[in-house]
């Protein structure tokens, strides 16, 4: 009898509805599988940079090494510290060039062919739906908005799989975002998950995955989408995941024609109708305003109808990073500042996610808007974002930026103090020298 139960109970558990996130994993590990098993599988993308590949390098090569599992399935972004600012960051760079001319690696992004890791690996289809993809950098939920798997791991993590090929995951549990209504004026993706953040908190996703979905999702275009899920880990979630629909197979085709194809066939996969959820949130996006993150903690959000009767005073600020650094944050910016200045008391500074960007903005005209304006236009990196270079925070300076997070220290001085918002915002606030609404 006792037997005939677990039998029964098999055939019931093979007969369970999924998630999305359970049926990539599901799918490859070639069988069902669910939440809180524990699993490995091959990756279908690692994703290093300049900063953490050495570790990984150091890892890989003492325990003997010679050859990775899967090189074509590798890809190092040289991002953070590109062009070096000092000997340190040269020397560290080094390490990574060194190894991927002795690999002879055929994904090696480095200063001729630059762009910030999250923005990049998309345009140069490496990561497509379907995949389970890894990166030693926490925004590698980034490339969720795919219909993919994307978490970031620890550097040793990382040279686990430069060595198999393969990596152990807890299947997370997932929690539902529905977004329903329509998208409003000035409003964004980042808009969209700093009011998630707001409503569960820092921890308040912690090792879950965030499924996005609902009517609304279909007003966001890919920038969106991909800024949705980058701070997926502002809430403590393993991932954040969109499923495919018309707007992501468009993106898909255009990438496939820009490369000549993409590194692998897509898969798309969808979520069972009773798939179960550990909780479910909705947002009406018909009322959802501009958000405004205070310090010092992503969660502390504020309509910018509240936070812009404040006036605050702020000294820097930045467009960029691999939240907010796409063409279409440098288009509305552009339109926002088109011929005016920005305030004499502040600086702004631009960061293009990738060189392909920067040149579409060049030909569209939006860099020279932003230099006539009073803009500084850098080169794509992650600098200013972890507060490395290219726009460091002075003692108890303020900046509104596209950045992801706003903790003690975040971009400079410990006294500084960083406000995350879309990239209206902060060109709305550049002009006036106070965070302001761009729809007045």
């Amino acid at each position: 009898m006792q037997q005939q139960s677990t039998d029964s109970q098999k055939v019931s558990q093979s007969d369970k509805p999924q998630t999305i996130t359970e049926k990539i994993f599901s799918h490859h590990i070639g069988r069902k599988a669910y939440a809180d098993e524990i699993i490995e599988c091959n990756i279908d993308m690692v994703i290093g940079n300049d900063i953490t590949t050495p570790i990984s390098i150091k890892e890989f090569e003492k325990v003997g090494a010679v050859r990775l599992a899967r090189p074509d399935n590798f890809s190092i972004v040289m991002d953070h510290f590109i062009p070096a600012k000092d000997i340190a960051s040269a020397n560290q760079a080094r390490i990574s060039r060194d190894f991927a001319l002795k690999h002879n690696l055929k994904n090696f992004f480095d200063e001729r062919d630059m762009g910030i890791e999250h923005a990049l690996m998309p345009e140069k289809g490496l990561v497509v739906s379907g995949d389970v993809i890894i990166g030693a950098d926490s925004h590698t939920c980034t490339h969720g908005a795919l219909g993919a798997f994307s978490t970031g791991m620890g550097s040793t993590d990382l040279a686990y799989a430069m060595i198999t090929g393969k990596n152990w995951f807890k299947i997370p549990q997932s929690i539902k975002v529905e977004f329903k209504g329509k998208l409003q004026p000035m409003v964004g993706g980042k808009d969209l998950i700093l009011e998630v953040i707001r409503i569960l908190g820092v921890d308040g996703a912690l090792y879950r995955s965030l499924e996005f979905c609902g009517e609304g999702v279909a007003t966001l275009s890919m920038d969106d989408r991909f800024s949705l899920c980058n701070m997926a880990i502002e809430a403590g979630a393993k991932n954040g995941i969109v499923a495919v629909d018309s707007i992501t197979k468009a993106f898909l085709d255009e990438v496939k024609a820009l490369n000549g194809g993409l590194r692998s066939e897509p898969i798309f996969h969808y979520s069972d109708e009773k798939a179960n959820y550990l909780k479910h949130i909705v947002i009406d996006l018909d009322t959802l305003e501009p958000m405004v993150a205070y310090p010092f903690l992503p969660s502390n959000g504020k309509k910018i109808s509240e936070s812009s009767k404040e006036k605050i005073e702020i000294q820097q600020a930045f467009i960029g990073s691999c939240t907010n650094g796409r063409l279409s944050d440098l288009k509305i910016a552009s339109e926002i500042l088109k011929g005016k200045k920005i305030d004499k008391k502040v600086r702004l500074i631009v960061t293009p996610g990738t060189q392909r960007i920067y040149k579409q903005a060049y030909e569209a005209g939006y860099i020279q808007t932003l230099l006539d304006a009073g803009a500084l236009v850098s080169n794509p990196t992650c600098g200013a974002c972890l507060g490395g270079y290219m726009g460091i925070l002075g003692d108890n300076e303020k900046c509104i930026s596209t950045t992801n997070r706003n903790f003690v220290g975040r971009m400079g001085a410990r006294t500084s103090q960083v406000f995350l918002a879309n990239a209206a915002v902060v060109a709305k606030s550049a002009i006036t020298g106070v965070i302001s609404d761009p729809r007045t």
